[in-house]
């Protein structure tokens, strides 16, 4: 049996949406961007918006740019270095091998 309450689900605030409540919307304008991978978006822009030179792409997360035969390269990402890498970088072979030597001689009590 219905309680005969009409507003029973509702919230405040609630009501028919439209151009009327929000206002008018600023003129847009659509842009195209390619990507490394000829992916296209179209983010449109308010028409008087400073539109940018590069944007994300959705699909690949490429750089885009407004040029379709000309786009952004790919970031390079690098390659996860471990500690070991790093060290190698720093020091050479010898300078290992005498470290390691002054370490076991004091473990083994010589030093």
């Amino acid at each position: 049996m219905a309680s005969g309450n009409a507003i029973r689900g509702s919230r405040v605030g609630a009501g028919p949406m439209g151009e009327a409540e929000r206002g008018e919307s600023a003129p847009r304008i659509r842009i195209s961007f390619w990507c490394a991978n000829q992916h296209e978006t179209r983010p449109s822009f308010a028409s008087d918006a400073a539109v940018p030179e590069t944007w994300d792409c959705p699909r690949c997360g490429f750089p885009a740019g407004q040029d379709q035969d000309n786009p952004p390269a790919p970031p390079r990402t690098e390659p996860y270095k471990t500690h070991l890498a790093y060290v190698r970088e720093r020091r050479s072979d010898a300078d290992g091998e005498a470290i390691l030597a002054e370490a076991l001689a004091k473990l083994r009590g010589e030093i």
